[in-house]
């Protein structure tokens, strides 16, 4: 009967898989087009960066959307308005700015459209899988994560190769060949068996969350999840180069690739082994090593050691966003869809916060960007401090029972 079940809901999961490697495609591809958005269409650097900023912003808000209107559409809907809006907004980049006056507006509404997608499939991925009827939820939530990271890994290697094959200018054959894998994941999410997380009616309201003390516990976990993850994921590149002093090619293979695979590395041996492990320990030992690593990166004067520590901070980070939210939902059974989007949204804004604290403190201390990374230690020590909180209330519940 369970093997019955599991193969019934292969798909639900396979669809989630590849929803999470379009997250990645989004966020990732045109980042590496940066420099020939700068040259095909005169657009000034500075004005450039705002892609970033209106992707990721545009995320914040649906996060925040999510949480009201997910419930009312249905998980479905949203899965396939997901791949939809991902679809068109890639597909887009090749055309919207050729079409538009000012092809930097064809850029950021295309970016805005995506990154809808990307919004929508990081709130309810993880409670579509969450829902089907799976043992080891833990490690399904893991490796479903760990899809993320290998996306990352492919869309950064699958277009540097395409590039050094067929050459940059032809970006926009290559944006729409990206377009086909949330093209074709609309119909996995048409067809895929979801089931709702909690009964109509049951899970509790914005206001019934925001009132409680622990949701506030789970959101500061999400916060430090985000921040350690990202504050080191996006200075990596640049503190490789300035401690390595290498060409850029190489300080991103070096630094966010390296990265990007020790963290898919970790969450597939979560996902692998989960079952044998406590998930709480496991995920204090990973904050334990995130703070090796800031202090690592931060202090050694060594730059193979700092690059050592850029990489095994991708392994200890791997389990901190997945392992928060099987926390959540274990801690906050009837949180429902709302939570999710909370969550989210906490998990992106410890994401913005991190890397500007890490920019802001460089800068301050003259452009030093081992004492930036330094002061991210704050981050993996405040999230051991929110699971050694949430094992002491885990610990006095037992008790009372």
């Amino acid at each position: 009967m369970k093997q019955d079940q599991n193969h019934k809901y292969k798909k639900t999961v396979y669809a989630c898989y590849l929803g999470f490697v379009t997250q990645a495609i989004s966020a990732n591809f045109a980042p590496l087009l940066f420099v020939t958005f700068h040259l095909t269409y005169g657009i000034p650097l500075g004005e450039v960066a705002l892609i970033s900023t209106v992707f990721y912003f545009t995320q914040l808000l649906v996060d925040l959307g999510c949480a009201k209107f997910v419930d009312q559409i249905g998980y479905r809907t949203s899965a396939v308005l997901s791949e939809l809006t991902s679809a068109v907004g890639l597909a887009g980049l090749a055309f919207l700015p050729e079409l538009l006056p000012h092809p930097f507006t064809g850029i950021l509404i295309c970016t805005v459209v995506y990154a809808v997608g990307s919004g929508l499939i990081e709130v309810i991925g993880s409670p579509i899988v969450e829902a089907c009827p799976f043992e080891n939820k833990e490690s399904r939530m893991s490796l479903l994560h760990s899809f993320y990271c290998w996306g990352s890994v492919a869309v950064i290697a699958g277009s540097s190769l395409f590039f050094a094959i067929f050459g940059v200018e032809n970006w926009r054959i290559l944006v729409c060949l990206w377009a086909l894998i949330p093209l074709y994941n609309i119909y996995n999410f048409a067809t895929c068996p979801i089931v709702p997380l909690v009964e109509d009616g049951k899970s509790m309201t914005i206001r019934q969350l925001l009132g409680n003390k622990t949701f506030w516990l789970l959101c500061v976990l999400m916060v430090c999840a985000g921040a350690s993850e990202l504050s080191m994921a996006q200075w990596a590149s640049a503190f490789t180069e300035s401690a390595l002093h290498v060409s850029k090619t190489v300080g991103d293979l070096a630094g966010p690739g390296c990265f990007a695979l020790l963290m898919g590395v970790s969450r597939v041996f979560y996902g692998k082994y989960g079952e044998t492990i406590d998930l709480k320990k496991f995920m204090i030992a990973s904050g334990v090593l995130c703070l090796f690593c800031y202090l690592l990166a931060g202090l050694s004067g060594s730059p193979l050691l700092g690059l050592i520590g850029c990489a095994l901070c991708g392994f200890s980070v791997g389990i901190m966003w997945p392992g928060s939210i099987s926390i959540s939902s274990k801690t906050m059974p009837l949180g429902g869809t709302a939570m999710f989007a909370l969550l989210a949204l906490a998990g992106d804004l410890g994401g913005s916060i991190g890397p500007s604290v890490i920019g802001v403190i460089s800068q301050n201390a003259g452009d030093n960007l081992r004492i930036g990374v330094l002061a991210g230690v704050c981050f993996p020590v405040v999230l051991i401090l929110c699971m050694l909180l949430l094992m002491k209330k885990d610990r006095k519940s037992k008790a009372r029972l």
